[in-house]
């Protein structure tokens, strides 16, 4: 056997290596039982995933790909798809098959069967997954042709509709419509089927797949399905509707249980049931589907966002303005939002014997403003802000709770400077953003920018214009030290924008505010915006969209889950519930509550016909910060017992004492 050059690499180490011809990827890491499988190509250009018996090429760069990674959790739950579907048409041999994809935290698989699954179904299938599991399948790799994928799946028509929509020359449109960032069944280029193979050789099942997958099946350390719903095959309601089973894979017993109590933890802190308990906000049907009202207490919490946010702006050189929220339809063909944004926008409508729509962004009006009169340079950079109400025509299936709504306030910004101004600026508008999220209790983030792609009929602008609208936010991103994750193709049709992704308390990721740089309204043939400048030329300014929270709605929604309803003092709708012990002690009360409203502090006085313990509890429940009790010692010495919401209790505390400890709390914005 001749020997040929690769390079290793594997846990950050790069080697030089000398192997045999013929060497397969498993081979290289076989010490490792953590590597699932391989990224292979040339140094120094993209290199694609690859199955551990990828048999290497002379010069191939092969990179380790352990089962922790984001490409082994991919790779493992989409083994774990395929698993389960072996397992679905032994147990019900009528079932056919959609799609199976990894998704984000899990898996699922599309199934056409005349019975819809039921908890008890999930059980058994997972019985037999676990068969599958021991027996150590394993996962081979064939190529195929399109005739002969079609003779041996005949039986199987959604894959068939694949390979059609393959042969059709769409194969990567089909894939995006399908799944959506997840691998789809059929890719551009060759047409594959991976067989699970017995030990003694047998083809126990197959499937048409691009890959990779592990090994064998018992690579597959923990598993659980999760539930049934209905999905409509390729996402459309016109199609069939087939069964979706869910479920989650992890490299280890002990990480499924820590992802088992997240989605417990995460269901205990779910706004839409938080908001209902709390009494906060509420979805009728007599409005419309992600269409929220505020009810008082959600009404306070979101005065309150909006009272410090406008305060920071103006703080920071914004002029509050105000706009309407509806516009001739041709605003909006000005602005490119119909040609490029048309489906999130709702139809036009007759006023007058004239088209008008409901807004789906604040910066075509804000361009008018701007426009309005002539502007000198001295004025910029001229920053405008309002809280926006918009409306998007989002689809039925994502709409979610107050996180994705049809109708919001934007906390909206747009700065208008010279291209000499937009770096600065740029950097202000992001460590503002950043400072207003520590606000509010938040604060790890890593930022991601998004760019254009390869698809220039998506995208406005000349490649000049791109490069250099990236290479502003590239280099403010990269200067905060924050981590930086690249987006590509994510931008706004008319520049690039940075947003940033923050962490919750339990450690899950939220896009927050964006910042968008844009060189596009501004032009002559859009809204073609200018100033004087210092040479009496008149030049055109830079646009830079800024969105701090993005909604206040989804901010509300972040924060409810955030603090699983336990606001800090400073937001929370009721800061002070009084509980006299007895009737008798309700004056003493109702005197130290007139206090703390003079200082501005939001309190009530428990007066109901319930029990004092049960009055405790219901303040317990509704996440009051601070109670003040009153008995008989508390009104002859001029004090109250004062109660923290964790059950922490300081007796005989003076009023004064009282107060001031609640407007500190308040003043400091703590995180009691």
């Amino acid at each position: 056997m001749s020997e040929m050059s690769i390079v290793r690499v594997h846990a950050g180490e790069r080697q030089d290596r000398t192997v045999t011809t013929g060497t397969k990827a498993w081979e290289l890491f076989a010490e490792d039982t953590e590597v699932v499988a391989a990224r292979v190509g040339a140094p120094g250009q993209e290199k694609s995933l690859k199955d551990l018996s990828y048999v290497l090429a002379e010069g191939d760069e092969v990179e380790s790909v352990p089962i922790d990674s984001k490409d082994g959790h991919d790779i493992l739950r989409h083994s774990c798809a395929h698993v389960m579907a072996q397992a679905v048409q032994q147990l019900y041999p009528e079932a056919k098959l959609g799609i199976g994809p990894p998704i984000t935290d899990g898996f699922y698989y599309d199934f056409d069967v005349e019975t819809p699954f039921v908890p008890e179904d999930l059980a058994k299938i997972e019985t037999a997954m676990r068969k599958i599991i021991k027996e150590g399948q394993r996962f081979e790799r064939r190529v195929t042709t399109d005739a002969d994928a079609i003779d041996e799946l005949q039986d199987e028509p959604y894959k068939i509709e694949l390979i059609g929509l393959k042969g059709a020359g769409n194969a990567e449109d089909a894939a995006q419509e399908i799944a959506e960032g997840a691998s789809a069944e059929v890719g551009a280029g060759e047409l594959t089927i991976y067989d699970n193979v017995r030990r003694n050789g047998e083809v126990a099942w197959s499937d048409l797949c691009r890959g990779p997958h592990l090994p064998t099946t018992k690579r597959i350390p923990a598993f659980k399905l999760m539930r049934s719903a209905a999905a409509y095959w390729r996402g459309n309601e016109k199609n069939k509707q087939l069964q979706r089973i869910y479920g989650t894979a992890w490299e280890s017993k002990e990480a499924l249980e820590a992802h088992l109590h997240r989605i417990e933890e995460a269901e205990r802190r779910d706004h839409r049931k938080l908001g209902r308990e709390l009494d906060l906000f509420s979805f009728p049907d007599e409005i419309g589907s992600g269409l929220p009202v505020f009810h008082p207490k959600g009404g306070v919490i979101k005065r309150a966002m909006e009272d410090y946010v406008r305060e920071r702006h103006i703080e920071e050189g914004f002029e509050y303005v105000g706009t309407p929220h509806i516009a001739k339809e041709g605003l909006f063909y000005t602005s490119g939002h119909l040609p490029y944004y048309g489906e999130g926008m709702y139809p036009a409508f007759d006023v007058d014997g004239m088209d008008y729509r409901l807004k789906a962004m604040n910066c075509p009006m804000h361009n008018l403003i701007f426009r309005s009169r002539q502007r000198s340079y001295r004025e910029l950079p001229l920053r405008l802000f309002e809280f926006g109400s918009v409306y998007r025509h989002e689809k039925s299936g994502v709409i979610h709770g107050l996180t994705r709504v049809r109708g919001f306030a934007q906390d909206d910004s747009h700065s208008y400077v010279t291209p000499e101004q937009a770096p600065a600026e740029v950097e202000h508008l992001l460590n503002f953003m950043l400072s207003l999220l520590r606000d509010f209790g938040i604060d790890d983030f890593y930022l991601e920018l998004s760019t254009r792609d390869e698809s220039k009929d998506k995208f406005i602008g000349s490649d000049e214009d791109w490069a250099v609208a990236t290479k502003v936010l590239e280099d403010v991103a990269l200067a905060t030290g924050l981590d930086l994750v690249p987006d590509p193709g994510g931008a706004a049709y008319y520049g690039p924008k940075i947003s940033v992704q923050a962490k919750d308390a339990i450690g899950r990721t939220w896009q927050m505010g964006t910042v968008q740089y844009d060189f596009n309204q501004p032009s002559p043939d859009r809204f073609n915006l200018e100033y004087v400048a210092a040479d009496g030329s008149r030049q055109q300014p830079v646009m830079i969209h800024s969105a701090k929270f993005g909604s206040i709605e989804r901010f509300m929604g972040v924060l409810v889950e955030h603090y699983a309803g336990a606001f800090p003092p400073w937001l929370a709708p009721v800061q002070v519930v009084g509980i006299p012990v007895a009737d008798t002690f309700g004056d003493h009360l109702h005197q130290v509550a007139a206090q703390l409203r003079a200082r501005g502090i939001r309190v009530e006085v428990d007066e109901s016909d319930d029990r004092f313990q049960k009055k405790i509890r219901n303040a317990q429940l509704q996440k009051v910060p601070f109670m003040m009790i009153a008995g008989g010692e508390d009104v002859a010495a001029g004090a109250v017992s004062f109660r923290y919401r964790d059950g922490r209790q300081d007796n005989g505390v003076p009023v004064e004492e009282a107060i001031e400890r609640v407007v500190a709390a308040v003043a400091s914005r703590e995180q009691v």
